[in-house]
């Protein structure tokens, strides 16, 4: 069971950014009549695309280590089957 934490605000640091207006556009659609600002909105989907991108990276470096293996075992194979071949 994961441990209830009181939440803190966090420190936060002002960024003047321009959006395309028809971004904002369908960002004031999306929160029209939700309890939710253009702020909190924009914060939590660069959360959101931050973790993706981390997964991503998390499973080409799988990809990576998964293709490095084969290698090494299609390499050793080979040796062996030379090494069968000279006996």
């Amino acid at each position: 069971m994961k441990k209830f934490k009181i939440p803190s605000i966090p420190p936060t640091t002002n960024k003047c950014i321009r959006f395309p207006n028809n971004i904002i556009d369908q960002v004031e659609k999306e929160i029209e009549g939700k309890d939710c600002t253009f702020s909190a909105f924009v914060i939590e989907s660069v959360k959101v695309a931050l973790e993706n991108l981390e997964e991503s990276r998390k499973e080409t470096e799988k990809e990576k280590n998964f293709q490095l293996q084969q290698q090494i075992q299609q390499d050793i194979q080979k040796v062996n089957e030379d090494k069968t071949d000279k006996d």
